[in-house]
C-alpha cells in the first residue's frame, strides 16, 4: 500500500468530488475528506489488497457521508446546487469553453434530477455515468454484489424517466399556454 501522503496527494481530489456529488457542502466536504484520511490512517492495516486503493477510499468516503446525512437528518431532498457549482469551477486545464459549459449544464440537470433519488440510487448514478464504470466495478467500489447495482440502477433509471418526463410535459404546457 502507498503511504498516507500519496495516498492523499493521488485521491483526495477524487474524494471531494464524490463527496460533492453525494450531496455534501463544500465546507463539509473539505472536513469529510479529512476524517477519510484520518481513518485511513487509523486503520491502514484494514486495507487488505481486495481493491484499489481508490476503492477502498470511496468505500470509506461513502460511509462516512452516510453517517453525516444521518447525523443531520438530511437523507431526504437535497438541492446540492452550490456543490456543483465548485465543481463547475473546478479547473480543467484540457478543456475548451464549449466543454466546460456543457459540463456545467450536464452538472446542473443531474442535480435536478438526483434530488429524487436515494442516496444508494445516486451512488449508482455517478458511478456507473459520471466515471463511466462498469456494473462489476461499480460492485466493487461499493462492496455490494453486481445484481444489487443491477437493481439499485434500474431503479434510479425509473425514478430519473419519471422526472424527465415530467420536466418535459411541464416544458410542453409551458409552450402550449404561450401560443
Amino acid at each position: 500500500m502507498s503511504s498516507i501522503e500519496d495516498l492523499y496527494i493521488r485521491y483526495s481530489r477524487d474524494v471531494l468530488h464524490f463527496l460533492l456529488f453525494m450531496g455534501v457542502k463544500k465546507e463539509q466536504a473539505e472536513d469529510l475528506v479529512q476524517e477519510v484520511f484520518m481513518r485511513v490512517l487509523k486503520t491502514e492495516s484494514g486495507f487488505k489488497g481486495k481493491s484499489s486503493e481508490k476503492t477502498w477510499l470511496y468505500t470509506i468516503a461513502k460511509n462516512i457521508a452516510v453517517d453525516h446525512f444521518r447525523k443531520q437528518k438530511s437523507l431526504g431532498v437535497y438541492d446540492c446546487s452550490p456543490q456543483l457549482e465548485e465543481l463547475a469551477k473546478m479547473p480543467d486545464e484540457s478543456a475548451l469553453p464549449e466543454e466546460i459549459a456543457l459540463k456545467k449544464e450536464k452538472l446542473f440537470w443531474i442535480n435536478d434530477s438526483l434530488k429524487y433519488c436515494t442516496i444508494d440510487q445516486r451512488l449508482v448514478i455517478l458511478f456507473r455515468y459520471m466515471h463511466e464504470l462498469s456494473i462489476v466495478e461499480t460492485a466493487k467500489y461499493l462492496g455490494w454484489s453486481e445484481s444489487k447495482v443491477k437493481i439499485t440502477q434500474h431503479r434510479a433509471l425509473k425514478v430519473l424517466r419519471r422526472y424527465m418526463s415530467s420536466e418535459q410535459k411541464k416544458n410542453n404546457e409551458e409552450s402550449f399556454s404561450a401560443v
